[in-house]
C-alpha cells in the first residue's frame, strides 16, 4: 500500500510539473500573441481568419501581408486585433486598419 501511494504521489508531482511548464512556455503551440508564428503558420492561419468573409482573396491578401510582417493573426473570425498589437496599429494611407 505505500508503494502504491508514493507512485501516485510522484506521479502527481509530475503532472503538476508538466502542467507548470506548459503555462510557462505559453499553453500550446498556436499561441496568439506579437511573434507567436513562423512565417510558414501564416496561410493557415489566415485560412481560419478569413474563412467566414465574402471576400476572401482581399482577406487573405492582407491577412498574409500583416502575418508576414507581424507573425501573428488574432484569434477568431473578426476583431480580436488587440492581441496582436502590431497587427492591429498597421494602417492604410487614408487611416483605416491595413489587416483583416
Amino acid at each position: 500500500m505505500a508503494k502504491f501511494f508514493a507512485v501516485f504521489l510522484l506521479a502527481l508531482i509530475a503532472i503538476s510539473m508538466l502542467q507548470t511548464f506548459v503555462s510557462a512556455s505559453g499553453g500550446h503551440r498556436g499561441g496568439f500573441g506579437p511573434g507567436s508564428l513562423t512565417s510558414s503558420q501564416c496561410p493557415g492561419q489566415c485560412v481560419r481568419r478569413c474563412s467566414k468573409t465574402q471576400y476572401h482573396k482581399p482577406c487573405m491578401f492582407f491577412c498574409q501581408k500583416c502575418c508576414a510582417k507581424c507573425l501573428c493573426v488574432p484569434p477568431g473570425f473578426y476583431g480580436n486585433k488587440q492581441v496582436c498589437p502590431c497587427y492591429n496599429n498597421w494602417k492604410t494611407k487614408e487611416g483605416g486598419p491595413k489587416c483583416p
